[in-house]
């Protein structure tokens, strides 16, 4: 199943796709955050006649509907609240999910390593619950093309849910296959006429041949995995393939602070190991890669190693099918907006 490019187009208003779900006056239909006063935040769907209920009483839809954002209003109780649209940030660690989100931080490693820039045409896989889609949709723009992997359908549901709900409905350079990137990408993208292929996946070492073929020159590969062993082996299976660079591999943290006057401290709490990225770039064809200098160093898998690499051991948990259901329907946009 295909979700084409060719069947979306954009807004009349000649504004990039979803810029206008960012700007004006709160509508029916869209999420808004609410902060309170302790900083608490809760994210709602403004539906005409429907109320906000809390312990503290309740808010009323219909008083947020039309506001401007940014503005502060009360409940029955008095209780006030900062109201804004989410962030991006925002709304990718609140949207509905099947599979673990890529958190915010490694989003934009991964936009900014591997030079997600307009226009670029991308290969992803896999979707997941289209947390990092979203992020390369706004990077690649309306001019370029992200053609997402994945093999369950119900993730995809979800995925395609949680984007049309951020850009307002389909987005016209987004393409999903179903399937095995493996076996579909050389089905699906003519050799060296890709840019940056992103691989958020189990075992990305099986797929080398068919992203190196699809590849341009120059071309980057970014992967991003869960553990040391997968990064080591994704590490030695590019090396052993021959035609990419020596790949660099890396990690973000990112550590918030409290600001209080002169009580400036880090937080105790912080965003730190959620996974490895990996980069290299794909060498003209037929070119040897430089070799580098280094010590030597064990670099074979045991049996034993290669039985590591399972769902449940790099700590996947299964996912009910009544839980993706329910995160489908909750994914979905709920009111077409204008």
């Amino acid at each position: 199943m295909n979700t084409g490019a060719d069947q979306n187009v954009s807004h009349g208003s000649g504004r990039p796709h979803g810029a206008s779900q960012r700007r004006g006056p709160f509508r029916a239909g869209e999420r808004v955050q609410l902060t309170d006063q302790k900083g608490r935040r809760n994210t709602i769907t403004l539906v005409a006649g429907k109320s906000f209920h809390t312990h503290r009483g309740y808010l009323e839809h219909d008083s947020l509907i039309g506001q401007p954002e940014g503005s502060v209003v009360a409940n029955t109780s008095g209780h006030e609240y900062q109201a804004l649209r989410p962030l991006l940030s925002d709304f990718v660690l609140s949207m509905p999910r099947g599979a673990a989100v890529v958190y915010p931080k490694d989003a934009a490693q991964i936009i900014t390593m591997g030079d997600i820039f307009p226009g670029a045409r991308v290969v992803e896989a896999g979707v997941g619950s289209g947390a990092l889609s979203i992020s390369l949709l706004r990077a690649v723009g309306d001019a370029g093309m992200l053609h997402s992997f994945e093999r369950r359908e119900e993730f995809a549901d979800i995925a395609r849910g949680n984007v049309e709900t951020i850009f307002g409905g389909p987005h016209p350079a987004w393409n999903i296959t179903l399937g095995d990137l493996e076996e579909e990408l050389p089905a699906t993208e003519e050799p060296g006429t890709v840019d940056r292929v992103v691989l958020d996946m189990l075992a990305p070492w099986e797929c080398l041949d068919a992203v190196a073929e699809a590849l341009a020159p120059g071309g980057v590969l970014i992967t991003y995995v869960a553990t040391v062993t997968q990064l080591s082996r994704t590490a030695e299976a590019i090396r052993a393939a021959g035609c990419f660079t020596e790949p660099d591999g890396f990690e973000s943290m990112v550590r918030g602070w409290h600001l209080e006057g002169l009580a400036v401290r880090p937080d105790h709490r912080m965003v730190a190991h959620t996974g490895f990225l990996l980069t290299t770039r794909r060498l003209a064809e037929g070119v040897t890669p430089l070799a580098q200098k280094r010590r030597n160093s064990k670099t074979g898998f045991s049996q034993e190693d290669l039985n590591a690499w399972t769902p449940q051991a790099v700590g996947e948990r299964p996912v009910s099918d009544r839980k993706l259901r329910r995160a489908a329907r909750d994914a979905a946009p709920k009111t077409e907006l204008p």
